[in-house]
């Protein structure tokens, strides 16, 4: 788990250009899958087993937070904009890769020095203020970058102490870890269902990848796999989950209470550790996509703690990525 985990952190995939890691999600999927593909849309779909039966879609974004380059100035500076809610408080510590055609080039954010600050070194840059230097002259800069661009964290994956994992992109990729962690255990004791993983695109932009996954493949239920906060200094207990106090088993009234009860029931039969997130509108997770393509799909919500979410240093416990896929997969075996 830690080796794929520090495969698909590290891999590129800001909204909306998801290539790089719907190849390496494409490669990592297909020793346990019937079949995979990337459709349209930049989703990898892939399918176990006879769908006609009872399909049960699984579903992880795939994509990440980052920035698109807006402009380049003389100096060859890059001014940026967000694709997806960027922390700009930490912006200002955080190494940066520009994708290019030509390649990817290490950038870091023009940060005024506090000397020259008036006292406001404290507050997070202006966002409309960010730019990336590459340490390139203009020219070359123009040469090599193109508005249009995109940026993402180029951060190191690491280990902390009592099983936990560390690095940018673990919203959501530790949930596509999860999904490959449950198509393992399937490949080892077949189920009767059918099961579609899809793992999706632009989650964190519009959802256009969720969209319209669910409408094609039009399951008989689904399951959106996400990460949520985590309680830590400043996150009380009644505003998250415990880091490594198992799956988060969303109630909502958007989800399907059915599903989401029978979740609670296996936790319990099984000896699962979870725990209960609960909102009293939408998840903000594809879940809000997939409920309502068509004709509506009955839908649940299972989540992994994660602490400093959209941040380069997002905290995820290996024992909850564990038992959240146990407990997935003890909901599909019991499904037919």
């Amino acid at each position: 788990m830690i080796e794929l985990l520090k495969r698909l952190c590290t891999a590129k995939g800001v909204s909306g250009s998801e290539e790089s890691v719907c190849a390496l999600i494409k490669d990592e999927i297909s020793q346990y899958a019937d079949s995979v593909a990337i459709d349209r849309s930049s989703n990898v779909i892939a399918a176990i087993g006879d769908t006609s039966v009872h399909n049960i879609m699984l579903d992880a974004h795939l994509d990440e937070i980052g920035f698109i380059v807006t402009y380049i100035d003389e100096g060859g500076f890059l001014k940026v904009s967000q694709c997806g809610g960027m922390d700009y408080r930490v912006a200002n510590d955080t190494r940066f890769k520009v994708l290019t055609e030509s390649g990817e080039l290490t950038a870091v954010v023009c940060c005024l020095p506090p000397h020259l600050a008036d006292g406001g070194e404290d507050k997070a840059p202006d966002p409309d203020s960010i730019y990336l230097d590459t340490g390139l002259p203009a020219e070359r800069v123009k040469e090599l970058v193109h508005v249009g661009d995109t940026v993402a964290y180029d951060m190191t994956p690491m280990e902390l102490l009592n099983g936990r994992f560390t690095c940018c992109s673990t919203d959501n990729r530790a949930c596509c870890a999860l999904l490959i962690r449950v198509a393992q255990l399937i490949k080892e004791n077949p189920v009767k269902s059918g099961v579609t993983l899809a793992f999706t695109s632009q989650e964190e932009t519009y959802g256009k990848g969720a969209s319209t996954a669910a409408f094609t493949l039009m399951p008989d239920e689904a399951i959106a796999v996400d990460v949520s906060f985590a309680t830590q200094p400043g996150v009380a207990d009644y505003e998250g989950g415990k880091l490594g106090g198992g799956a988060m088993i969303c109630i909502s009234p958007v989800l399907s209470r059915t599903m989401s009860y029978r979740f609670i029931s296996l936790a319990k039969e099984h000896d699962i550790p979870y725990q209960l997130e609960v909102t009293g509108s939408l998840t903000g997770t594809n879940a809000d996509k997939i409920s309502i393509a068509k004709s509506g799909i009955p839908t649940a919500v299972v989540s992994v703690p994660q602490r400093n979410m959209h941040t380069g240093v997002e905290i995820v416990s290996l024992d909850d990525i564990e038992n959240t896929a146990q407990l997935i997969y003890e909901y599909i075996k019991s499904a037919c």
